[in-house]
């Protein structure tokens, strides 16, 4: 796996900053949050002057071989559809966009259909579709390590462009169930409180989904235990790439290297919604430092969302009911964080308003 030079976040500008927000011409911490981020986005770029330059949106689609045990009501082939729909601006994730200048990257990463005539779609088809993991291992580690370059190679594109933020979203029908394996696994969480309706189960539904990843993970218990105690010779005692790899989509894993590799050029990176919280998740068991470049922009409405945002101890910007994916949350997100940074660069301060500082 390609590995990434990722540091925490340099707190030596920590006062600095501190100062010029407490003397903007407004109460102490009377603007709350947005100075939370402030602080955090300053921090990122190490300046007091942060920008949020060229914003680009990565959308990555992925089909699921566990799709073909019915975990979803959605068919198979709505990947490929709405793939199609988002290169003609009809998506949720292309009305953002528009509306808030993101730069939209469409990549097919491992849809189960043939893109070569339809313009608009980036073409970094791994296969078409992931393995049934309920069998074996969803993708070979091969296939793992392609996927993460893509999503680092994908990042590298938008910053040769100036990008300093970065959001990323995803289109794979059955993609909720790798993520609450994933939430399962890493939260030490039990599997039955992971499961939600997905795309708009039934109770029926839910309890299928629940059989079906069940034993799945039974399945793969054998092979999560040798991997363990290898990883438990070798020192390291973390099997997180194996985990990441036995059960996630092609999409999923492009994001985490997208996600690792903003976090080395320290960009900004908007998390969405579960799917994506379970990318930022598996992000952070490979490289704690990440998090410092991660910003949570919405707790949705998937069953267990909270309670990921709660492992890893994120406070989301929003809660609309939000449960679309596409990276939709983390771009209503961005006026928000956009305001943050406005508050830096176009607030007056005392001094300079004449107003008495009277803290």
């Amino acid at each position: 796996m390609k590995t990434f030079d990722i540091q925490p976040v340099d707190r030596s500008l920590q006062g600095a900053i501190q100062e010029k927000i407490d003397n903007l011409n407004k109460p102490k911490g009377s603007l709350g949050r947005l100075e939370e981020l402030a602080m955090q986005i300053c921090l990122i770029q190490q300046t007091l002057e942060p920008s949020l330059a060229h914003p680009c949106h990565l959308l990555l689609g992925g089909d699921h071989g566990i799709e073909r045990e019915g975990v979803s009501v959605s068919p198979r082939e709505v990947t490929w559809q709405q793939m199609i729909n988002f290169t003609r601006g009809g998506g949720g994730v292309n009305m953002f966009c528009r509306q808030h200048g993101f730069h939209l990257r469409i990549v097919d990463v491992g849809v189960d259909y043939d893109f070569s005539d339809v313009p608009g779609i980036i073409d970094c088809k791994i296969a078409r579709g992931t393995k049934n993991f309920l069998y074996e291992p969803a993708m070979s580690e091969e296939e793992f390590d392609k996927a993460i370059q893509i999503g680092s190679d994908l990042v590298d594109d938008c910053v040769a462009e100036g990008c300093r933020v970065l959001s990323i979203g995803e289109m794979g029908i059955g993609n909720t169930s790798p993520s609450s394996i994933w939430m399962s696994l890493f939260g030490d969480i039990p599997l039955k409180d992971c499961i939600g309706a997905g795309a708009g189960l039934n109770n029926d539904g839910i309890r299928h989904k629940y059989e079906v990843l069940s034993k799945a993970l039974d399945n793969a218990q054998c092979i999560m235990h040798n991997a363990q105690s290898a990883a438990a010779k070798d020192g390291t005692g973390n099997n997180c790439a194996l985990i990441l790899r036995y059960f996630g989509g092609f999409e999923m894993i492009a994001a985490i290297g997208a996600m690792l590799r903003a976090a080395e050029l320290h960009l900004i990176i908007l998390v969405d919604g579960f799917i994506m919280t379970a990318c930022a998740l598996g992000a952070i068991r490979l490289y704690p430092a990440s998090q410092d470049y991660m910003i949570f922009t919405h707790c949705g409405d998937e069953s267990g969302h909270k309670m990921m945002l709660d492992i890893v101890d994120a406070k989301p910007l929003l809660h609309l009911g939000l449960r679309l994916g596409e990276g939709t949350g983390a771009l209503c997100a961005f006026p928000i964080v956009d305001s943050a940074v406005r508050m830096m660069n176009e607030m007056n301060n005392f001094d300079n308003a004449k107003i008495t500082k009277y803290f």
